[in-house]
């Protein structure tokens, strides 16, 4: 399993797609399971297997907004 840290923290998973490309979910770490991990991102939502997850770690919050 991916080690991520708990939910709640700002993360970055990189992940294959059907198609065999990798992309990345940055967001929210909302659960991970054995099974699957949920990012709340600006795409929303995310659901990804953990099979098909690359690497993924914990990134600093957004910065401020001008």
């Amino acid at each position: 399993m991916v080690n991520l840290p708990a939910p709640g923290h700002r993360v970055v998973v990189r992940y294959r797609l059907p198609s065999g490309q990798a992309t990345d979910a940055l967001g929210e770490l909302l659960s991970a399971d054995a099974e699957t991990v949920v990012v709340d991102g600006k795409r929303g939502v995310e659901r990804i297997a953990v099979a098909d997850i690359i690497a993924a770690k914990e990134v600093p919050p957004p910065p401020p907004r001008r």
